[in-house]
């Protein structure tokens, strides 16, 4: 396949279904509207029949030439053709009309069930693959999925009708009959060795998709970085090579499909020259009417419709079973996380502990080894190290967001298993470095902790942030439109946003991971002034850049390599010039008040 299949590979967690299993499942989707389905069924079988009736009837028409009261005859079969042919158009359209709507139905619940997978993954999930793969699967391969269940139907109808015809050929003459039908075979083999290519190419153009998808999704989440360092067009040249790449994997599929139909016509051509010349001898001998052979003429195309249109329709059939393929993929794909019990969760003290924690991201590099640590209930805890120490670990370890290999994380004494993990959410407060805000007011993302929550509610804990006097700088005050994820406001007001939505969701456990790392010192002192209301009477995991942070901290843990190396408060860790005395002239000292350039290193700090 050479580079154009490149980054086409499958997810980690694809996997491949029989045809017979994924007909089985999707069946499943359809159980609930089987009164529906039996309504859909009998218009098939109705329409089949009335379809079949028309060459039957003109058929009797040119028999009835021969006949004394030939006026009359053709005359009452051209009002049952007429008749016919209302009725079958008439319960092609109700048929039509229970389809759409049935199917449009079972989507809608197989997309709900896709997302609901989707939300319910852990955060490992979204680190190990891309967000717009994810979304090509909820949307895009849902849309295919429809296609697979509405031809499945159209050809149920085409093989009745073949069925139908087939029976009344039979019992006009059978040696024609087999005659007629010594190339099915043939177009039988065809389309099944099709089949085995047409599913592998089907596969490979929704993964181009996907990857057109996530790419686009990326360029436009990065659009300001690019236009920052005037990268637009390498962004362009890179959508250019996914974009040709996904065109040449639909050239291929479009060669594939588009190639087999002339074959199979071919086929039916020859079927139909055999038909029509030994027709025609038994017609000139007398062995038929001329009536019945043009019943088989006729009927030829009735006969090899339903056997080309699996084969000329098997891109939109492989599509549908590719797409329904990768969206049961997503739906069973296993969680990392997984509880040993839903127990409910009471109204939490916020006592932490670790016990001999082991814990790795990708099982080849360990990131918390034996780690041991407690923290009262109550208590504000910074941890600090370098990068990679493994200080941001333990904030989503105690968030529940990834699965750890050994030890034990208690909470109140339990096992952190054991929880209902949506019950333990809620007694569990956020603040991340960079805040994600929704598309709405600044009081609907307050209010987004507690959707229930009054408008006096959103106001008085927004007041309570920094004295309420960041609300002054709002235009519209708490009804501001802050934009896509926030963009209308500056850094520092989303933060003070993120700081009121957890202090109206009262968690009994806060996690601030830097949260003021990215803010100027106005605002950190507006955050400062908040935090002392939101950490009272609860337990705060503060993972933490800046001195003040630190300061205000009960207890300071210093992390080196996924263990706990040093604890105690800032100057008592400061006399003994240890680890945190080193992090602290590296990365805190030019934050204090009294900092002078080229001061030298401070040892101790009272």
């Amino acid at each position: 396949m050479g580079f154009f299949m490149d980054g086409l590979d499958a997810e980690a967690y694809d996997r491949s279904y029989k045809d017979s299993q994924l007909i089985r499942r999707i069946g499943g989707y359809f159980k609930p509207h089987w009164p529906l389905m039996v309504g859909i069924t009998v218009l098939v079988v109705l329409n089949s029949g009335l379809d079949s009736a028309f060459p039957i009837l003109v058929s009797r028409s040119l028999d009835s030439l021969s006949g004394s009261q030939m006026l009359q005859q053709a005359g009452t079969l051209v009002l049952f053709i007429l008749l016919a042919g209302v009725l079958s158009w008439t319960c092609n359209l109700f048929r039509q009309w229970f389809t759409a709507r049935t199917v449009g139905t079972v989507v809608l619940k197989l997309r709900q069930d896709a997302f609901r997978a989707v939300i319910s993954r852990d955060m490992s999930f979204f680190d190990e693959f891309s967000s717009g793969k994810i979304v090509s699967r909820v949307t895009s391969d849902t849309d295919n999925f429809a296609a697979v269940v509405t031809l499945t139907l159209n050809l149920l109808s085409q093989v009745l009708l073949f069925l139908i015809i087939v029976g009344v050929l039979l019992f006009k003459n059978v040696q024609l009959t087999l005659l007629t039908l010594t190339i099915m075979p043939i177009i039988i083999l065809v389309a099944l060795g099709f089949r085995r290519i047409a599913r592998r190419l089907t596969r490979n153009t929704q993964r181009s998709l996907a990857r057109v998808n996530s790419n686009v999704q990326e360029i436009i989440s990065g659009i300001t970085i690019a236009k920052n360092f005037r990268q637009e067009q390498n962004m362009y040249d890179e959508f250019t090579k996914v974009n040709k790449q996904s065109y040449h994997v639909h050239l291929r599929t479009g060669f594939l499909y588009n190639g087999i139909f002339p074959i199979l016509i071919l086929i039916t051509n020859i079927g139909t020259t055999i038909v029509v010349y030994f027709g025609g001898h038994s017609v000139l001998d007398r062995n038929i009417s001329a009536g019945d052979w043009f019943l088989f003429v006729q009927s030829l195309m009735l006969l090899w419709l339903p056997l080309t249109s699996i084969a000329s329709f098997w891109s939109q059939f492989q599509q549908g079973l590719s797409a329904s393929e990768r969206v049961f993929a997503l739906l069973d794909a296993e969680a990392h996380v997984k509880q040993v019990d839903q127990q409910k969760v009471p109204q939490l003290k916020g006592e932490i502990e670790f016990k001999d924690m082991i814990f790795s991201y990708d099982q080849r590099q360990t990131v918390l080894s034996k780690f041991n640590v407690k923290i009262k209930a109550g208590e504000t805890v910074a941890f600090v190290g370098h990068t990679g120490a493994g200080k941001s670990s333990i904030a989503k370890l105690i968030a529940r967001f990834y699965e750890f290999q050994g030890g034990q994380l208690l909470i109140d004494g339990q096992d952190i298993r054991t929880f209902d993990l949506h019950e333990y959410h809620r007694s569990l407060g956020i603040v991340p470095q960079i805040p994600f805000l929704f598309s709405g007011t600044v009081a609907d993302n307050i209010r987004y902790a507690r959707p229930e929550a009054t408008d006096e509610e959103v106001r008085r804990v927004a007041e309570h942030i920094g004295g309420g006097d960041w609300l002054e700088a709002l235009p519209e005050g708490l009804q501001t439109l802050v934009g896509e994820t926030g963009r209308s406001l500056s850094m520092g007001q989303r933060q003070l946003v993120a700081l009121a939505r957890v202090l109206l969701q009262d968690p009994a456990i806060i996690i601030m991971d830097e949260a003021t790392a990215s803010i100027d010192p106005l605002t950190e002192a507006q955050i400062q002034e908040g935090l002392d209301v939101i950490l009272k009477n609860r337990t705060a995991i503060v993972i933490a850049h800046r001195l003040s942070t630190i300061r205000h901290a009960d207890r300071i843990i210093v992390i080196e390599q996924g263990r706990s190396v040093e604890e105690g408060d800032h100057e008592e860790l400061m006399r003994r010039g240890g680890h945190y005395a080193q992090l602290y002239n590296t990365y805190f000292r030019h934050q204090s008040p009294d900092y002078k350039p080229g001061g030298g290193f401070v040892s101790v700090v009272r």
